[in-house]
């Protein structure tokens, strides 16, 4: 079974909590965390799309907000975990574990 970009946009747009590749692989049958993981350097998923996606499904309100979070957690205690290297953090302003190859590039 192939993984596509729109398997990808429908899991974000529905997944309130949990967004992690591991968790998208374990509630699609036929793909593996490895197939997503590969899948997801290579497509480009932009601010644009996602925000065209998203905005039909927006209540206009003075009061709300929209907020997008793409931080990378720090992962020095991880070091036997899949795609985590050593690396220079600029927010640290040191060498720190964190994933190698994060999705969004």
């Amino acid at each position: 079974m192939s993984f596509t970009k729109l398997d990808y946009c429908q899991y974000l747009l529905s997944s309130p909590i949990n967004y992690t590749v591991t968790n998208l692989a374990d509630h699609l049958n036929g793909n593996s965390h490895d197939r997503i993981n590969r899948y997801l350097p290579g497509e480009k998923l932009t601010p644009r799309l996602l925000w065209d996606n998203v905005k039909p499904l927006l209540r206009t309100s003075e009061n709300a907000y929209v907020l997008f979070d793409d931080t990378v957690l720090d992962k020095r205690y991880s070091t036997s975990i899949e795609l985590v290297r050593r690396q220079y953090s600029a927010a640290c302003q040191r060498e720190e574990t964190l994933p190698a190859e994060p999705p969004w590039q």
